[in-house]
């Protein structure tokens, strides 16, 4: 989870939809985006980037969510 994208969100009062919107993709391939499951092009971050005033390195960092960890590993 990029839980400093999701945060960033939040704290901007944005939805996912709405975000999707801003950059021109789909609500489900931002959802990924956000999740951590996919990367997402650079010109997207550099959107990012400019819409929460945000260095895109801090927001594409990863935070593992234990229990998400640990049930993948279970498997």
């Amino acid at each position: 989870m990029r839980k400093n994208l999701k945060e960033a969100r939040q704290k901007a009062g944005m939805t996912q939809k709405q975000v999707a919107e801003y950059l021109g993709i789909t609500e489900q391939h931002y959802q990924r985006i956000e999740y951590g499951t996919t990367i997402g092009k650079i010109a997207l971050w550099d959107k990012l980037e400019d819409l929460f005033n945000v260095h895109q390195r801090v927001l594409r960092e990863i935070h593992h969510d234990k229990a998400i960890h640990q049930e993948i590993h279970q498997e």
